[in-house]
């Protein structure tokens, strides 16, 4: 079941390099960036989140250095976008906040399932699960010369833990890998596009 658990998050780890190497390169373009610096933003927005995890348990040298096929994943997201960036820039800001909040939660339950497999406490899995989802956007945020969108943004390290934190009580309840992933990704996901939607926000300071 662990070996089957493991399968499932290294996919969707792919998943999620793949779609936020995609939305790193976007923000590069918007930002007029040449082939050089939006390749770098892809690689940083993309495996970003996950070289944190894995530094925080213990896994390394990181997987996304270990194994090749991160890198084929953030850069073959950034030559996409740079190959059809006449498409890119007449992108809607929706689509990509969509984008941004698939990869988010790919993120989210990748960071907590792999805490849980290194038997962590449930706790510090969640939290796993939210600085994997956003460790990459905020490096992009930062290189950027932006506030990170996760200090600031309507429910966004807030939908990552929600979503973490369903998945990691599913297992606990022993709901099957695929299930608890499934919900876990699912509520992470819903929460941070209706909340852009609603304009959601947590409180804040006036």
């Amino acid at each position: 079941m662990q070996s089957r658990a493991a399968r499932l998050l290294y996919f969707v780890d792919l998943a999620g390099t793949l779609l936020f190497a995609i939305e790193g390169a976007s923000a590069g373009i918007q930002s007029e960036l040449d082939v050089l610096g939006l390749t770098v933003l892809a690689f940083c927005t993309a495996v970003g989140g996950g070289i944190i995890r894995d530094l925080l348990i213990g896994s390394v040298p990181p997987n996304a250095l270990r194994d090749w096929r991160y890198s084929a994943m953030a850069i073959g997201g950034a030559a996409i976008v740079f190959f059809f960036h006449p498409l890119v820039r007449q992108t809607p800001a929706n689509l990509l906040m969509v984008l941004d909040a698939a990869g988010l939660s790919l993120f989210a339950i990748s960071g907590a399932g792999k805490a849980m497999l290194r038997e962590l406490p449930p706790i510090n899995a969640i939290l796993l699960g939210a600085i994997t989802g956003a460790g990459g956007g905020t490096i992009r945020d930062v290189l950027l010369a932006k506030v990170p969108t996760v200090l600031w943004s309507d429910v966004y390290a807030a939908a990552a833990l929600a979503g973490a934190t369903v998945m990691v009580v599913l297992r606990r309840l022993g709901v099957s890998p695929v299930v608890s992933a499934i919900a876990g990704g699912l509520i992470c996901f819903t929460l941070r596009v209706v909340s852009v939607w609603r304009h959601w926000s947590l409180p804040w300071v006036h």
